[in-house]
């Protein structure tokens, strides 16, 4: 196993697993709730659309302020309560179908709770990560991770669209919630059975005042966002990836919006079709994720993402080609090479960026994308009904594939397409431990103390000074890279 491998973290195993779980639900819900809408409630595109818009806006209302709250709190406590209210809001679907009560305002309360709880699962997983792996392990991780997201395209949506078809939609959310509950107690496992307590505390996150997962930096809340989004915005690697992922995700969110009407209504096919054609596409993510590492050491980094959106972006325009018989097969293979470059960014572009971020501002980073990055899909969702109820079903799928063709332009135009390797890690790095031990996972572990052997302190202050990237900087102690440091600066 190489020494950067992330299996070695205990916690960074945890996390993958509960995520797994997470993950599979997510993607069952993805396929089973508009079908809902549309077979059971008789809801229209712009509704359908509507029901897209509500399961994202969340990250716009509450997205920025996620950032700083989650860069206080302890993230294992976020990502377990983020399950819990997950599982409880889907159970709260086939209850009411049951009862004969469903209706189209109880599906829009559903996603767009649901979707406030997966603004916190999300920042916090990502901001995690960094400290769970070291940033010398974070490609390699990033790849496991995204991959990870791919198979559950493929499992999830492909299992979703045959569970509506045998079952019905209402019984597949069944498996949703029992998917966000089983991530849950994965992540709450570690802690269980454990009587002894340190200063850890019960989730192995250090109390504040050690470090507590708080921030660097002063200031209120909005002086924080404020900080968050100027490391992103100003830094020119930072803000092409934002600007090429935003793109990316307004594009394909219009397609994939319309295409259980256009799949249902206009081309006749079944539930199983759609999830197999939404199969598809997680399949080319799986792909591009594990293809990502390899050719970016020989390509380099930069360049393997610019490489990959110019030659891989224009096959979008097969998409809206979808049609009965061959046709269906051409947009799939269009769709799928899409997908393929969307997995290399993924794994790529998420490494770069939290390598150019600094251990206290990877929260409000990582929320600064994800408003912008989900607020595109809350955006194209809205554009895809529009435009569906206005002009027709075809011509938003051409609106979406025109997105998707241009999106790779901000990345091929910036510094990133020179970059040869990513750059050093903003802080000191943390020593890895030898072959033979789990790697230190630092103050933000998902262990409880006791379950693995503490590292040892080398020398007055160790483990709470330290800026590496297993341990932040407490409140009142700089750092010598400032927030918005980087090669793209």
């Amino acid at each position: 196993m190489p020494t950067d491998s992330p299996w070695r973290s205990r916690d960074f195993r945890t996390l993958f697993t509960a995520t797994a779980f997470s993950q599979l639900g997510t993607n069952i819900c993805y396929v089973a709730v508009p079908l809902i809408a549309v077979s059971a409630l008789d809801a229209s595109a712009g509704e359908v659309g509507l029901l897209a818009t509500l399961s994202t806006v969340a990250f716009l209302l509450i997205g920025l302020p996620a950032g700083a709250w989650v860069d206080r709190m302890r993230h294992r406590r976020v990502l377990i309560t983020a399950d819990v209210v997950r599982a409880g809001l889907f159970a709260s679907v086939p209850a009411a179908w049951a009862l004969d009560a469903l209706t189209l305002e109880q599906l829009y309360a559903v996603v767009l709770l649901n979707g406030c709880a997966t603004v916190f699962f999300d920042v916090g997983s990502q901001s995690i990560l960094p400290r769970l792996v070291g940033r010398e392990g974070l490609v390699r991780a990033n790849a496991a991770v995204v991959s990870l997201q791919a198979a559950g395209n493929v499992a999830g949506r492909g299992a979703g669209g045959g569970i509506v078809q045998l079952f019905t939609a209402p019984v597949a959310v069944i498996g949703v919630g029992v998917l966000y509950l089983a991530s849950a107690v994965r992540l709450a496992l570690p802690a269980a059975g454990r009587g002894r307590r340190s200063r850890r505390g019960a989730d192995g996150v250090v109390p504040p005042g050690a470090d507590g997962g708080r921030t660097a930096s002063g200031g209120g809340l909005a002086a924080q966002i404020a900080e968050g989004l100027r490391h992103v915005l100003r830094n020119a690697e930072l803000r092409a990836l934002a600007l090429t992922a935003s793109l990316t995700n307004l594009g394909s969110q219009i397609v994939n919006t319309l295409l259980p009407v256009l799949f249902t209504r206009e081309l006749g096919l079944s539930a199983g079709a759609l999830g197999l054609y939404w199969a598809a596409g997680g399949a080319g993510i799986l792909l591009g994720a594990r293809c990502a590492h390899p050719v970016a050491r020989r390509l380099g980094h930069g360049r393997t993402l610019g490489v990959a959106g110019l030659v891989m972006a224009p096959t979008a325009l097969l998409v809206p080609l979808i049609d009965r018989g061959p046709w269906l097969w051409v947009a799939g293979a269009g769709w799928m090479l899409v997908t393929f470059k969307i997995g290399v960014d993924n794994v790529l572009g998420v490494s770069l960026r939290q390598r150019l971020t600094p251990d206290p501002l990877l929260g409000r980073m990582n929320a600064t994308f994800r408003f912008m990055l989900t607020g595109a899909i809350a955006v194209g969702s809205a554009v895809a009904g529009l435009i569906g109820e206005l002009a027709g079903l075809r011509v938003a799928m051409w609106v979406g594939a025109g997105c998707l063709t241009l999106a790779f332009l901000p990345v091929f135009l910036s510094p990133v397409r020179h970059r040869r390797e990513l750059p050093q890690p903003c802080g000191p790095e943390r020593p890895a431990a030898g072959p033979a031990k789990e790697r230190a996972t630092g103050a933000q572990s998902f262990l409880p103390e006791g379950s693995e052997r503490a590292p040892r302190r080398r020398g007055p202050g160790a483990g709470i000074t330290s800026s590496g990237p297993g341990t932040p900087v407490p409140p009142g102690v700089s750092r010598r890279t400032r927030p918005g440091e980087g090669a793209g600066k």
